[in-house]
């Protein structure tokens, strides 16, 4: 009898851990990158990422948005493509971009609060400032709280 008490305490334990996690992940307040120096620091810029040799689009200018939570730790959980402009095969190569990135805690977030967000991963942009930007504004995300 004391065996099926244990296992029975345990399933329990285990599902309200399971049935919390989904939750912190969807209370994650959105931020857009322009506001996410607020609450968090982007460490290291340079991150190295294998592009693929041959694939769709692959040497056109583009750009790739990419969304994930920063858990409190700085390190980006859930990294998935939301869109792509033009279509191509750079999807992975900017997941694993996103996913390298490290961030630490801005002053005013000391308490490491996870925040959701997105990065536009451009690839094969102009260095023109204004064309870069027009390259980038299809893969601009709507609801992240953009101020």
């Amino acid at each position: 009898m004391r065996t099926t008490t244990r296992i029975a305490s345990s399933l329990l334990v285990a599902a309200l851990l399971a049935a919390g996690m989904p939750a912190m992940a969807q209370e994650a307040r959105k931020v857009a990158p322009e506001q996410l120096f607020n609450d968090w620091v982007l460490l290291n810029r340079d991150v190295s990422v294998d592009v693929p040799n041959s694939g769709v689009n692959i040497y056109k200018p583009s750009c790739v948005a990419v969304t994930y939570l920063i858990d409190t730790d700085g390190v980006p959980l859930n990294v998935q493509v939301a869109k792509l402009a033009p279509p191509s095969d750079l999807g992975k190569a900017a997941v694993s971009a996103v996913s390298n990135f490290r961030y630490g805690p801005s002053l005013g977030n000391k308490n490491h609060t996870p925040v959701a967000t997105y990065y536009i991963v451009p690839f094969n942009a102009p260095d023109d400032p204004a064309r870069r930007a027009q390259l980038m504004a299809p893969c601009k995300l709507p609801g992240y709280g953009e101020a």
